[in-house]
């Protein structure tokens, strides 16, 4: 049997605001970069990054619990205009957290 993952957790938020506009870049890097640049994408990165701050404001450092929350939350997010999802939303940012702590996406290492 498959030993569980354990869970992933930031440090300890010092400066959530700053945390949020590095991934607000981060996002519309990523987003303008695997597919096309949209203007959709910069509302997208800010919306993502909006729950990302509150979330650590409140106390949030595992990621899976935040991945979780922006999935939930971007629901609501109007995506007719993108070639994105809630879910790739989500999946992008786990991606580029994970990356930023040196944790191997493919292996958990």
């Amino acid at each position: 049997m498959a030993e569980p993952i354990p869970p992933v957790t930031l440090p300890p938020a010092e400066n959530a605001q700053q945390e949020g506009k590095w991934l607000r870049d981060a996002l519309v890097h990523w987003l303008d970069h695997e597919f096309i640049p949209e203007p959709a994408n910069q509302d997208i990165a800010d919306r993502a990054s909006q729950i990302f701050v509150r979330q650590r404001l409140e106390g949030e450092n595992d990621v899976g619990a935040l991945v979780i929350a922006i999935v939930t939350e971007m629901q609501a997010f109007d995506f007719r205009e993108s070639f994105y999802s809630e879910f790739a939303i989500a999946n992008a940012v786990s991606d580029l957290l994970l990356d930023s702590l040196g944790i191997d996406r493919c292996c958990g290492n």
